[in-house]
């Protein structure tokens, strides 16, 4: 079972930055993929990027050019990084990854609020 912790999230103002990361309790170099979902109020969770073994990497449409994801082999970890954030941004942050048999873990959530 691997285990993942997210920190990084919090309250910060239309136009600035966040960067939450992710911390894996095994390497993930193991995982087929890493990624990084969010859930807003009243809304399902939604894919917001996800980079491959390769560093291969994918965003939605409303990230692209504002978030970057990435990883750190070495420490376990993957970033979101969060620019020019938007009040829409705002919703629980969710790291995942994805085994090479199909397992499938899931963080417990970090909260991001973009308010004025």
């Amino acid at each position: 079972q691997v285990r993942l912790v997210e920190s990084g999230g919090g309250l910060v103002q239309p136009g600035g930055s966040l960067r939450l990361s992710c911390v894996a309790s095994e390497s993930i170099l193991n995982m087929y993929s890493l990624g990084w979902y969010r859930q807003a109020p009243g809304k399902g969770r939604e894919l917001v990027a996800t980079i491959s073994s390769g560093g291969s990497t994918n965003y939605a449409d409303f990230v692209k050019g504002r978030f970057t994801i990435s990883r750190d082999n070495a420490k376990n970890t993957m970033y979101l990084q969060m620019n020019s954030l938007k009040p829409e941004d705002t919703a629980i942050y969710y790291c995942n990854c994805v085994g090479y048999g199909g397992a499938l873990y899931w963080g417990q959530g970090t909260q991001v609020t973009v308010s004025s």
